[in-house]
């Protein structure tokens, strides 16, 4: 399988390092980025080749994977309207549709939308996957592939689906990071100074979520099981209740979800 990527930017360089973690050889990976700095360091960091701009070379490739910010999207594709074979297209690109970036390449429909997390740097990402009906079983595999060097992949078979994932798990890091800042400030709070509020918060993140995915049981199950009847963990819990915590956090995912479906809708729009 080769693989160009437009555009080189944290992405880029998680799926070229996750696949060359695997055993993907770099000399199948190709990268289209603008800036020379950029690709310098690709070049050096990986051994792939990179170029200035979309050339024959960079075409002649199994799968085209689209890593540059929505915003830009449509400038970056008006290079290859027209161009396009079988390549399998494969967009990261947030809040982007299908319908968008198959109008910009004048036509081309085997395409797959993707929307990998922040984690996806570290190996230890979930990203959703949701392939267009032009697509066949071997580009779905060839995507699974790819977004798979970074962590887990879960298939979609309805594209709307693709903005709730957005806002659940696209999003989703910073809410945890939000926890992290909360309870790390309430530690300091306590008395306890940066390092030790920080670590014994992460690592607390680190743990039960650990345990969360390694059991069978129900999440509220774990909960109830850390909180006795009139004990610290339940005085904790009727203070988050009474704040209306997880009203908040619907609240926000909600708002995350409405945000994506109408950047989506403006990110689309051209002049056509």
């Amino acid at each position: 399988m080769r693989i160009t990527f437009i555009g080189g930017g944290n992405m880029a360089i998680a799926l070229i390092g996750g696949l060359k973690k695997q055993g993907f050889s770099m000399a199948g990976v190709q990268v289209v980025e603008p800036f020379a700095e950029a690709r310098e360091r690709l070049t050096a960091s990986f051994g792939v080749r990179s170029a200035a701009a979309v050339d024959d070379v960079a075409l002649a490739c199994d799968v085209l994977l689209l890593a540059v910010k929505p915003q830009q999207m449509r400038e970056a594709l008006a290079p290859l309207g027209g161009r396009l074979g079988g390549q399998l297209v494969l967009s990261i690109a947030a809040g982007l549709r299908l319908a968008a970036i198959a109008r910009w390449l004048g036509g081309h429909r085997r395409l797959v939308r993707a929307m990998p997390n922040m984690p996806a740097l570290i190996g230890a990402g979930i990203t959703g996957l949701y392939a267009a009906p032009e697509v066949d079983a071997a580009g779905r595999a060839q995507a699974e592939k790819i977004l798979g060097a970074v962590g887990a992949t879960l298939w979609v078979e309805d594209e709307a689906r693709i903005d709730a994932m957005t806002a659940v798990s696209g999003s989703g890091p910073a809410y945890v990071f939000y926890f992290i800042e909360a309870i790390e400030a309430a530690a300091r709070g306590l008395g306890f100074d940066a390092i030790s509020a920080r670590r014994l918060t992460v690592d607390t993140f680190l743990g039960a979520a650990q345990l969360a995915a390694q059991s069978s049981e129900p999440v509220a199950t774990l909960r109830e099981r850390v909180t006795s009847k009139g004990g610290t963990t339940e005085a904790a819990l009727c203070a988050f209740a009474e704040c209306g915590v997880a009203e908040a956090i619907g609240q926000g995912v909600l708002a995350a979800h409405e945000r994506g479906q109408e950047l989506g809708r403006r990110l689309g729009e051209d002049a056509c």
